[in-house]
């Protein structure tokens, strides 16, 4: 891990930096896809678990983006709320979203394969908070980054 380079990185760079590997136009749809399928099937998990527990892992993932960009951290917040309105509205148990989860794992590991590329968070897990990121600043900020060459 490049712990170091990591912690000095803005926004834009950890997007950019992500962006290496996912310059497939295929493997962007699965990742669009499957990002905030994967996203919204941990909180699942979590929720079937301990909704105080997913609570606070939430708010400490929301100080990650508030640290990295306030539009970004509305943005997030604003998605995280859409993920837990659904889940309300379909209250299905732990085992729906674990399996959601391993599904969407499949997802992305197809696209990283079509890509040619391993997945970024084999080089820094933060890079798995950096992809729902990745995903709400393109669709909904409307800004894509192109890659660096760094």
């Amino acid at each position: 891990m490049k712990t170091s380079k990591a912690m000095k990185r803005n926004l834009d760079q950890w997007l950019a930096d992500y962006a290496v590997s996912h310059q497939n136009p295929i493997n962007k749809k699965i990742h669009w896809l499957c990002v905030p399928t994967i996203f919204v099937s941990i909180l699942g998990m979590g929720m079937s678990l301990s909704a105080w527990i997913t609570i606070v892992l939430t708010m400490l993932i929301s100080l990650f983006y508030l640290k990295l960009s306030m539009p970004l951290f509305v943005a997030m917040g604003i998605f995280t709320l859409m993920c837990l309105s659904a889940m309300a509205l379909l209250p299905l148990g732990f085992k729906f979203w674990a399996g959601v989860f391993v599904v969407a794992w499949i997802g992305q590991f197809i696209g990283h394969k079509l890509e040619g590329k391993k997945p970024s968070f084999f080089e820094d897990l933060q890079f798995l908070l950096i992809g729902p990121a990745w995903v709400v600043h393109t669709l909904f900020l409307r800004k894509e980054l192109k890659p660096s060459n760094a």
